[in-house]
């Protein structure tokens, strides 16, 4: 059990995002689920939460009702390795209603806000070349889901 874990607040669809979810990420796992008692709020025997794992990191999944939706404020950032990975992620998180956005983002059909990055984004963008930096920015601006050749074309010219 981690110190401080994220919980996620959901409307009736803790259960289904943890499986989604758990389904999509390697190294993930449910751990515990928790029902509402005669005491309720829910009604008895429904998921109250459910606490699972994604790459390692805990979540905590929650029927707390329709009072509170998810913000692009708070994001999943997932740091890829390849191209190949971004693109895996950004089809599975899009499955069954997902939205995409601008420079990596999308919203998931459970209203989470992911960002998909491939690390060598970091790597341009911090180069000692600021202009290299520049076009890599200008790039990345321009793109819905990250490219990572065209962002190693932006950074490579002249």
């Amino acid at each position: 059990m981690d110190k401080i874990a994220t919980c996620l607040w959901f409307d009736g669809k803790a259960e289904e995002a943890a499986k989604f979810y758990t389904g999509i990420f390697r190294n993930s796992s449910i751990d515990d689920v928790m029902h509402y008692g005669d005491a309720g709020p829910g009604t008895p025997g429904s998921v109250l939460s459910m606490t699972f794992r994604l790459e390692g990191r805990e979540f905590i999944a929650l029927n707390g009702g329709p009072q509170f939706t998810f913000s692009p404020a708070i994001s999943m950032f997932v740091k890829c390795e390849s191209q190949a990975e971004v693109d895996v992620l950004w089809d599975k998180l899009l499955e069954g209603g997902g939205a995409p956005q601008q420079c990596g983002w999308l919203t998931g059909r459970y209203g989470i806000s992911w960002q998909i990055v491939p690390t060598a984004l970091g790597k341009m963008l911090k180069d000692k070349d600021p202009a290299k930096a520049r076009r890599v920015m200008q790039a990345m601006m321009q793109m819905v889901k990250l490219d990572v050749n065209a962002l190693e074309a932006a950074y490579a010219q002249p």
